[in-house]
């Protein structure tokens, strides 16, 4: 099944390389440090039907860093949940596919952009679930520069009050927010103590060791009544080696050059 994901992410990381470049668009490190979480999610964890994106008891995905849409877009493409060619469109004045999340494309539950609030809305839609007597789960992906917002804490707390053990947050902890790292712009640490703190079960792994994520992500929930929190230490721009841990791929677009010079370290 590794392998499986493991080939999804070099299949979406080729693909969002494209996306941007075609777009002049951004975030590739942002779409790269995220990849490898949201294969293993896909390829093994949640539970879904691409032919049938609105089935009832299918798990819920939210991404709450919402300009990594590309990664989203590209997956959904692989699977089938969308046509590959409509992905020519991203980041085209008019397209459906805008460079922020768009909930009208198939599979995308929520659109998002401003940080903060997918969390929010996971915490929402995991309430409904449990007073409804459902079954399904919801996982969110969230920056490690958004737990800035206050909101997001507010909203680990009415997790933890209300019991909402059917909620999976990953926070993708790249270390690098948009303009600086995220211990110089507003240290989080010591993260984990915060989050266990208010009222959640933690967890830490390498973000992108597909095994690793899928031993942890394949138990949750880690405890009855708690909402599962995992911290996934991650790299921004995995997987090209000039990209890696370069605030500067928060925004920049690969040029030609750049495009060909990060596909060929990708094997295409």
């Amino acid at each position: 099944m590794n392998k499986l994901t493991e080939k999804l992410a070099l299949n979406l990381r080729k693909k969002v390389l494209k996306m941007v470049h075609h777009a002049n668009a951004s975030h590739v490190g942002s779409c790269f440090s995220m990849i490898d979480i949201l294969s293993v999610l896909y390829g093994s964890i949640m539970k879904f039907d691409s032919m049938q994106p609105k089935m009832q008891d299918r798990d819920r995905f939210i991404l709450s860093k919402g300009h990594a849409a590309a990664a989203v877009y590209a997956l959904l493409g692989e699977l089938d949940f969308i046509k590959s060619s409509d992905l020519d469109s991203y980041g085209v004045d008019g397209s459906l596919y805008m460079t922020h999340i768009n909930h009208k494309i198939p599979g995308v539950e929520f659109s998002t952009g401003a940080l903060g609030h997918g969390l929010s809305f996971s915490v929402g839609k995991s309430l409904s679930c449990k007073l409804r007597g459902n079954t399904w789960r919801t996982f969110v992906i969230l920056s490690d520069g958004e737990m800035d917002e206050g909101s997001n804490w507010e909203a680990l707390m009415f997790a933890a009050h209300h019991k909402l053990d059917n909620l999976i947050a990953i926070i993708d902890y790249n270390k690098l927010q948009s303009l600086a790292s995220t211990e110089e712009t507003l240290s989080l640490e010591p993260l984990v103590d915060k989050l266990i703190a208010f009222g959640c079960s933690v967890k830490e792994a390498d973000g992108h060791n597909h095994d690793e994520l899928q031993k942890v992500l394949s138990s949750v929930p880690w405890e009855m009544g708690k909402p599962s929190v995992l911290v996934a230490h991650t790299v921004k721009g995995k997987g090209v080696t000039f990209m890696e841990n370069k605030v500067e791929w928060h925004y920049k677009s690969p040029n030609k050059e750049q495009l060909l010079t990060a596909l060929k370290e990708l094997g295409d």
